[in-house]
């Protein structure tokens, strides 16, 4: 008897010590939780800026970035006037040239930072049909290498310099787009081939008799519009019949005068247009722009390798669901966007890509030369789905 009790006594005892060390552990606990709690507020009492601090940090955070990015790029400052903004979150599936995303819209949005009212410096820009983008590559973390792949030469490399690799020593992006409408301090526009969010340094109207390498005697006269054409300016004369001043250094730089090699052009007896020499600068030459047609690029660029996209009866179905425009897909994967490493490494795969709200998943053949669009959901339902999982 006296040693049932004992024992139920050792139990208890045993139940009390556990229960304490169970009361200790939790001691503990409240104990870590309530430093974690006082060094959060701790540190957003430290943090704590207003409207005008915040602001203030934040322009300091623009300078130093600015300087940072003057460093690396040489010691060249350079101001990012806006951002703009396209249907790709991310680097993958991007087209990798603005005619691919001929039917992408994209804007631009000045920043106040550079002028206060940011709209006067884009007026007059609506007179333009097409313009120069000119950005900075800021999701390229690549180290630059003299030798890249490009996709069309599959595994072959050549110089950087060769090619349009967004990973280049001076990360810094180049893109005709047609212009869509101006609006205050906004551009929209079609031909996107840059990822959301990207940096704009600079912005330049295009205008074809100088941005277009062809020949004023090949044509004579460009169309500018429906009812408009400009003519073509013919250096070699002037409206007169009179030779420009610039031909006349041509000229005695290539003995096409009836002067003598040790005559002036336009010295003394001519009357003329200073004291320059036949022996000109090599870099005053009677130089004709060659016609289009004689405009020469390698051929692994000229050549055109595109895939057949075609779409399965669920992809099919989607596309009424979702109103995704079936064509926007279609330019991006028949340009095929998946990288070299990508293509040589998995072969035919599958593939997804985002488009503003939208995920689409594909299966290439690399065999058959064609892609097939299998799924094609909206973004959040994917997401979700990663969570559950």
């Amino acid at each position: 008897m006296l040693e049932n009790e004992v024992l139920a006594l050792q139990n208890q005892l045993t139940i009390a010590r556990n229960e304490i060390n169970k009361l200790r552990q939790q001691v503990r606990n409240l104990q870590h939780v309530q430093r974690k709690d006082i060094d959060s507020v701790a540190r957003l009492l430290r943090e704590f800026r207003c409207e005008g601090c915040r602001r203030q940090t934040a322009e300091e955070n623009t300078r130093n970035s600015n300087d940072s990015n003057a460093e690396a790029l040489g010691g060249v400052r350079w101001q990012q006037i806006g951002v703009i903004r396209t249907a790709f979150p991310e680097k993958r599936g991007v087209p990798r040239q603005s005619s691919v995303g001929g039917r992408l819209r994209g804007i631009v949005e000045l920043n106040s930072d550079t002028f206060t009212n940011p709209e006067h410096a884009l007026e007059g820009l609506e007179e333009y049909s097409h313009m120069w983008l000119i950005y900075h590559f800021h999701k390229n973390n690549a180290h630059p290498k003299a030798k890249v792949a490009p996709p069309r030469l599959g595994g072959e490399r050549v110089g950087v310099f060769s090619t349009r690799s967004p990973h280049r020593p001076c990360p810094i992006g180049l893109s005709l787009v047609e212009i869509e409408k101006v609006e205050g301090p906004t551009i929209t526009f079609y031909g996107t081939d840059m990822v959301d969010g990207t940096p704009l340094l600079d912005i330049k109207p295009f205008i074809p008799f100088y941005d277009s390498p062809v020949s004023p005697m090949d044509s004579g006269r460009i169309s500018v519009g429906p009812l408009e054409t400009l003519d073509f300016y013919d250096s070699r004369q002037e409206p007169d019949g009179e030779e420009s001043e610039l031909e006349l250094l041509a000229a005695g730089a290539t003995g096409g005068s009836n002067s003598s090699s040790d005559d002036t052009v336009g010295g003394s007896g001519s009357g003329g247009v200073g004291n320059y020499h036949s022996s000109t600068p090599p870099n005053l030459v009677n130089h004709i722009s060659p016609p289009l047609s004689a405009v020469k690029v390698p051929n692994w660029v000229a050549g055109s390798h595109r895939l057949k996209v075609c779409f399965n009866e669920r992809a099919e179905t989607q596309l009424q669901e979702l109103q995704v425009n079936r064509q926007c897909i279609i330019d991006i994967l028949e340009a095929d966007p998946r990288s070299v490493y990508l293509r040589t490494k998995y072969g035919s795969q599958i593939f997804t890509f985002q488009l503003s709200e939208v995920t689409v998943t594909c299966k290439f053949d690399d065999k058959a030369a064609m892609v097939t669009v299998v799924q094609i959901r909206r973004t959040e339902n994917v997401q979700d789905e990663e969570v559950a999982e």
